[in-house]
């Protein structure tokens, strides 16, 4: 297989999603879970996915469409990178093993059907936070915690992000 080839082969439809995460859980390999935009890949992105990579065997990333970031009211001008791109480059780095995209505004629904075994998010976040309506909750840690998983935090790699990226170009 080509290496484009082997790159696109991350790419998966929902569907295809559950049967190779069900094939990897039977055979006793531990899913981890994260979902975000990812629009300009950064250090503190890399960071952030190789660490939640170390929190299991397989890491699944769920990316959300433009439509979806479009209602995250992050700017008229995001995403930058288009849904396509941003497959892409998340689907190039070695230790993701799957990229699926989601339309909805929170990941809840393709939390629910692909029941990963760790649900990761950054430390903004809180994993003990019960109020589903605080900016700290962490979507769809009920339904892993529901199967026997667990819902964890990585520390945020100070001084990167989308946004300040961004309004450096602009100025």
């Amino acid at each position: 297989m080509s290496r484009i080839n082997y790159i696109y082969s991350k790419i998966c439809s929902h569907e295809d999603a559950l049967m190779k995460i069900e094939a990897w859980k039977l055979m006793g390999q531990k899913v981890v879970f994260t979902n975000g935009c990812f629009d300009i890949l950064h250090k503190g992105h890399v960071t952030y996915l190789a660490k939640a990579a170390d929190l299991g065997d397989r890491l699944v990333i769920a990316l959300n469409t433009d439509a979806s970031v479009k209602q995250q009211g992050k700017g008229d001008e995001r995403p930058i990178n288009k849904e396509d791109a941003r497959l892409q480059v998340i689907a190039s780095l070695g230790f993701v093993d799957m990229v699926i995209l989601f339309e909805e505004q929170t990941p809840y629904d393709i939390i629910k059907f692909l029941k990963p075994d760790v649900l990761v998010k950054g430390a903004d976040y809180d994993p003990n936070e019960g109020d589903t309506t605080s900016k700290k909750y962490i979507v769809g840690s009920d339904i892993v915690r529901n199967n026997g998983g667990e819902v964890k935090v990585i520390d945020i790699v100070e001084g990167f992000s989308t946004t300040k990226i961004v309004n450096q170009l602009k100025n």
